[in-house]
């Protein structure tokens, strides 16, 4: 009961952030008129969310190490609530500035507290044996899909951005309150090699840098390949449709409904695709399958095919995220460190992503700046055996 209870727990930790995350991200094209922004200036205030991100991930593991995941996850959910509704007031007082700032605290707080979940879930899945860091992730993706449809139907009556976003905030922070007591306050504190690895053969191997580790680092360059695939999306897709296409804002926040519906059906249906094929395989096959999506998006000049692509880019790129985080988890001993390590190469792309797509998108359109992304599909297909099971006699 009490595992069950620390497995529901996890799922709510993950479902908050992506609700809060479609609830702003669906009122984009709001917020960027309202501050009358240009495209390279919506991606320098997406920046915001990178620098935030990167602060929190570089010091997740540490802060992990010495205060526990509980601890961690509370202070970082807290900020990405407090997040929330700063960019709501932000956008209500047409201020860039304080919309910026808000996006910061978003990104640290999500930054901090989704690797301390991410250890969470990995944990649980070990102690279950069930694939619970695939159904974790389907928790995002169900929050997104339940943050965009409530975001599309505002967006439709033109109901206020900023009582919005503190509605969204406010409903966040009693679900928090009842999670984090699902927690062991001690787990994850003082967790080193050591503690793991009863092995000395294995421990005296694991001395070296993480970053020597050389199918650990094709793992983390996987994570940046599919996180910025992710989060390219994620930060662009309203935008993309609403300028690339023409559409309204509801029919562009439709569309991103569509990616966070395919990401949340993927995570959850894949299940029995990921026991009969394994991890290469499905990542592999995905990035295929995102490829086509994305590749649709930028080259054929219809709104109809643009919406159907963006669904085959969500359920391509759905489980690229947890099947990395748990291929890191099982490379070696000292999970935390190693679900750190390459969770930092994630948030590098989110770091880079914004600004880049931003600047590119300016100069040459958002459906072209998505190329990209199609570059970096490939380096998931190339790399995807690294993330297969880890043999007895691995390095």
């Amino acid at each position: 009961m009490l595992l069950l209870r620390r497995r529901i727990s996890t799922y709510i930790f993950l479902f908050i952030p992506g609700f809060a995350l479609a609830s702003w991200v669906t009122r984009t094209p709001a917020i960027r008129d309202g501050l009358s922004a240009t495209t390279a200036e919506m991606g320098l205030l997406l920046f915001g969310v990178s620098i935030g991100s990167m602060s929190g991930i570089l010091s997740s593991t540490s802060l992990v190490r010495r205060f526990g995941t509980r601890a961690v996850i509370l202070a970082g959910l807290s900020l990405l609530i407090f997040g929330v509704a700063l960019i709501g007031l932000g956008a209500g007082a047409s201020s860039a500035p304080l919309v910026f700032t808000g996006l910061m605290c978003f990104g640290a707080g999500i930054g901090s507290a989704e690797v301390a979940i991410n250890i969470e879930g990995a944990e649980v899945e070990q102690l279950s044996g069930a694939p619970v860091l695939v159904e974790l992730h389907g928790f995002f993706s169900a929050g997104t899909l339940a943050g965009a449809l409530l975001g599309i139907a505002l967006t439709t009556v033109d109901f206020p951005v900023t009582a919005h976003l503190l509605a969204v905030a406010g409903a966040s922070i009693p679900a928090l309150a009842w999670a984090i007591r699902g927690i062991e306050p001690g787990f994850g504190k003082g967790l080193d090699a050591a503690s793991e690895s009863p092995d000395p053969n294995v421990e005296t191997r694991e001395t070296r840098p993480l970053w020597k580790d050389v199918r650990l680092l094709m793992i983390a360059v996987i994570l940046l390949s599919v996180a910025l695939a992710e989060g390219s999306a994620t930060d662009w897709l309203p935008l993309l449709t609403v300028d690339g296409f023409d559409l309204d804002e509801s029919s562009g926040s439709l569309v991103y409904a569509g990616f966070a519906a395919m990401m949340t059906l993927g995570r959850f249906g894949g299940r029995r695709l990921l026991e009969k094929y394994g991890r290469v395989v499905i990542l592999r096959g995905g990035a295929v399958l995102s490829t086509v999506g994305v590749a649709t998006v930028i080259f054929v000049d219809d709104p109809v095919a643009a919406g159907l692509a963006a669904t085959l880019w969500g359920l391509g790129i759905s489980l690229g995220f947890p099947l990395s985080i748990a291929a890191a988890s099982e490379s070696g001993p000292d999970s935390v460190a190693r679900v750190g390590f390459v969770a930092v190469a994630g948030y590098v792309a989110f770091l880079v992503g914004p600004p880049l797509l931003g600047f590119l998108g300016e100069h040459f359109g958002l459906r072209m700046a998505m190329l990209v992304v199609l570059g970096v599909l490939t380096l998931t297909m190339v790399l995807a055996p690294a993330a297969g099971a880890r043999s007895a006699t691995s390095d």
